[in-house]
């Protein structure tokens, strides 16, 4: 039998066990059992009330240093009921003897005599204990796939359904909208499915009873497995194996329907049919191919059948396979679907979907792990959903130039945004500094190309401004929609000049900073040119497109920008946030142009930063509210209604620092503070709706942000706050992923996050989030010019420990290790390679 092995942190876990013989984790064999979070402050005091001490579990986090021991993927999670029962005097026997088991979504009980009948959470955190029974998933009950531009949507058993958005999309265009399999007429039957990575997906099915001319076949006695990799096109694999001791004759059958669709129609569920669809069967050839022709606009589908002993036919819209399998023989078939898109061929990955690993997306996500900069932890969930988002990341990879694949940008999101977006690349480029910094050469590089020239109207271009979204479907190109691109977004060019200077902090290269010189001063003549409209000094937009976006800040949609009433704001709108990454991208051009040799140059933006201050704070600033309007609206008054954008402003640095601590009290205030994260909108304001996209949800990117800004103001126990909830959050979401946003419901015992329908998952910025929340704890500062990495690191309780592993800056790498001793963070660096030197700096300050 096997001996039972004790496990105790150093510090409070030793004290723990010799004052109330109390051990946090024990292992037995292969199964651990392991303590819970307790309700105690670092006084070791216990609040009187179960509930107080409920809330005090909640503030101290659900996260631990759990003992590294092997377990099978099977062993239980217990929390520990002795040291509420040691403290109400109760002697046990062992210290193993009382604790409650969580399993497969069912709550057993084993508490001592003395703890029998009180409350379940003596030093239990709620959250902990829900997440086991709870996943939450995003959308409808469907499996993604993708990789670059080419995305596959399809039910749980492989099925592409009618009247739905799902289906083959690449850039653009839906390729096939209705796919079936069926065996002698009927459908099969579906166990079970799933994602196996970002990029390939693996279903079982089973034949339902079917009479055949040749006899009748049992149920569940043929086996069928369909597995689909994602490449610049679909490899599809079906299997089927005979598992009845009976000779199985029967007919397999592919439905299989194309309808050409622009993804702009089908997320509108409003398509037009305009041109025409040919589909052509070569039986000597076994492919059939369905081409799409509307004017000069032309796209095809070709489906080559590979490696199957059958001879397929065609007929009434499906393909036919005549099966004959003795028992226990196996069938198997590839299915490649190239797409052709004006001449261009884009095959299939040349894999089956049984080695997907060692296909060229496997490939590609391997050489990615080695690249980006990775962690561990003793948090367990924290490590998971770091390493999610790398490979989330991984998932919305394009290539900037097609030529040069190796220069990247992040989509913004699967499924609807699977494109160039100037605002989203930006942003995910400035998050991924510490993991992936390459990332801005791509962006720059493509968003340089895309900067306007002209004034065109009818896509809200004007020279010197950077695109919103690109789009190269059928709609964009006969010009129906302006995204050819569109440039409706107010904060794309002033955000390029920040990324523009962070990329060169990170990356150190003097050749990327003179390269965009010129593009910057673009920018920064349509900042004060057509930014500002009226020339008053601050930036405002309004459409002059018919189809133009009535909001082009980060909350774009057309509801997002409202009056303390509820009324639309009326235009021009100078959004707050909009002056304080003006504020930010001069004072960074000033530094860049004078390492260039301009000091006039950058003195002036200096001074025309520091106009902007103070002539914000005159006008943004509410004594009344005590926080900043949320903009000024189109008769320069302020509107003030309490939103997370101000947050923002913290991250900029154009708060003045007397009342940042105002900034970040309001923010803390229930109405905003969700406990899932920091709302987009008071839950005071007439408008609130938790179900909503911007008025009362949450955004990770928003709360990624706003921490960033609490840590550069010094609030670091706020910013881990932000943090702790976001992760908390992530927990819940099926693979530890975070999704564009969630509800802005209020956390309580018992409750989780709630999906946004329709939210984009994965989606860049919220994977982005981690990192940046990762960033705000440690305080990474970058200065590869000058060979520094500054840090600043605040660890909370609930992340005891870190190691950092590949964070590069400029040609140098480092591994540095972090962990608490008491309330005190310390650090060392385990690895170097290159020039480079750490410096801790601290930018804490007493914030009550």
């Amino acid at each position: 039998m096997n001996k039972p092995e004790f496990f105790v942190t150093p510090g409070y876990g030793k004290r723990n066990l010799k004052l109330f013989h109390y051990s946090q984790a024990v292992k037995i064999g292969n199964r651990l059992e392991l303590s819970g979070q307790g309700g105690w402050n670092d006084d070791w005091e216990f609040p009187a009330s179960i509930t107080d001490e409920i809330a005090q579990a909640f503030r101290n986090g659900p996260f631990w240093p759990r003992p590294h021991c092997a377990v099978d993927q099977s062993f239980a999670v217990l929390q520990s009921t002795r040291l509420r029962a040691a403290r109400e005097g109760s002697r046990s026997r062992s210290p193993a003897s009382s604790s409650c088991i969580v399993r497969r979504g069912v709550r057993e009980y084993r508490a001592s005599d003395a703890a029998r009948g009180r409350h379940m959470s003596y030093g239990t955190q709620w959250s902990e204990v829900m997440c086991m029974s709870v996943k939450v998933t995003i959308g409808p009950p469907v499996i993604s796939i993708n990789h670059g531009s080419t995305f596959l949507v399809s039910e749980f058993d492989g099925s592409i359904t009618d009247a739905t958005d799902q289906g083959l999309y690449s850039r653009d265009t839906r390729y096939l909208s209705r796919y079936q399999l069926y065996i002698d007429g009927e459908p099969w039957i579906f166990l079970n499915s799933g994602a196996i990575a970002y990029y390939a997906s693996r279903t079982y099915l089973v034949n339902p009873r079917v009479l055949t001319e040749h006899g009748t076949i049992e149920a569940g006695t043929l086996g069928l497995v369909l597995g689909r990799t994602i490449g610049e096109a679909l490899h599809e694999d079906i299997d089927i194996r005979n598992y009845s001791s009976h000779r199985a004759h029967f007919n397999l059958e592919l439905l299989i329907r194309n309808d050409f669709a622009d993804i702009f129609e089908v997320r509108a569920k409003a398509l037009t049919r305009r041109g025409h669809i040919e589909t052509e069967w070569t039986s000597e050839g076994q492919q059939l191919i369905s081409r799409y022709v509307h004017g000069d606009f032309r796209r095809a589908l070709m489906l080559s059948l590979e490696g199957c002993d059958s001879r397929a036919l065609y007929g009434n819209g499906r393909i036919n396979f005549a099966v004959d399998l003795a028992p226990g023989a196996a069938w198997h078939v590839c299915c490649k679907y190239h797409i052709e898109e004006d001449g261009v061929l884009r095959r299939a990955p040349g894999d089956c979907a049984h080695v997907c690993e060692s296909s060229r997306p496997g490939q590609t996500l391997a050489q990615w792990k080695q690249v980006t900069t990775q962690i561990t932890t003793s948090n367990e969930e924290w490590y998971r959903l770091y390493r999610q988002a790398v490979e989330d990341m991984a998932a919305l990879r394009l290539a900037a130039d097609e030529k040069r694949p190796d220069e990247l940008l992040a989509a913004a999101g699967v499924p609807w945004f699977v494109s160039v977006f100037g605002r989203d690349s930006l942003i995910v480029s400035l998050q991924n500094m510490m993991v992936y910094p390459d990332f801005a050469r791509g962006t720059l590089k493509r968003l340089a190309e895309l900067q306007a020239t002209e004034r065109d109207d009818y896509r809200d271009a004007e020279p010197g401004k950077m695109p919103h979204e690109l789009r190269v479907g059928e709609l964009a190109h006969f010009k129906r929609i302006p995204h050819t691109p569109y440039y409706g977004t107010a904060d794309a060019t002033i955000l390029y000049i920040i990324a523009w200077h962070e990329a060169w902090k990170w990356l150190g290269d003097e050749g990327l900073v003179a390269r965009y010189a010129e593009t910057i001063k673009q920018c920064l003549r349509w900042i004060d040119h057509y930014g500002d409209r009226d020339g008053d000094g601050f930036q405002e937009y309004l459409t002059r497109s018919d189809k133009g976006y009535e909001n082009m800040g980060w909350k774009d949609a057309g509801d997002a920008v409202l009056y303390p009433d509820g009324s639309p704001v009326k235009g021009p709108k100078a959004l707050c946030e909009l002056q304080g990454y003006v504020f930010d991208a001069k004072r960074r051009a000033a530094e860049c142009v004078e390492y260039l040799g301009d000091p006039d140059l950058a003195g002036n933006l200096r001074r025309e930063a520091a106009v902007l201050q103070q002539r914000f704070e005159e006008r943004f600033w509410c004594e009344d509210l005590g926080y900043y309007a949320y903009a000024l609206d189109g008769d320069k008054k302020p509107v003030k209604t309490i939103a997370s954008n101000a947050g923002h402003l913290l991250w900029s640095g154009i708060v003045r620092p007397d009342r940042a601590e105002r900034v970040v009290r309001r923010l803390r205030e229930p109405d905003m503070w969700s406990g899932w994260g920091i709302r987009t909108l008071s839950a005071r304001h007439p408008a609130y709706n938790p179900f909503s996209y911007q008025n009362g949800s949450v955004w990770p990117h928003d709360n990624g942000i706003i921490a960033m800004g609490f840590k550069r103001y010094g609030f670091a126990q706020e910013a881990a706050l932000i943090t702790r909830d976001i992760s908390e959050a992530g927990r819940y979401f099926l693979l530890n992923r975070l999704p564009e946003l969630y509800a802005g419901i209020e956390r309580g015992p018992g409750t989780f996050p709630v999906q946004y329908l329709g939210a984009n998952v994965p989606q860049a910025w919220a994977a982005g989030s981690v990192f940046q929340l990762l960033r705000a704890i440690l305080g990474l500062e970058a200065d590869a010019p000058n060979k520094t990495l500054y840090l600043d690191p605040v660890l909370p309780r609930w992340l005891p420990d870190l190691t950092v592993r590949q964070l590069r800056i400029g040609q140098a790498t480092l591994d540095l290790r972090f962990w608490r001793e008491g309330t005190v963070t310390r650090h060392e660096v385990l690895a170097q390679q290159g020039d480079v030197r750490v410096e801790a700096r601290d930018t804490s300050r007493t914030n009550g």
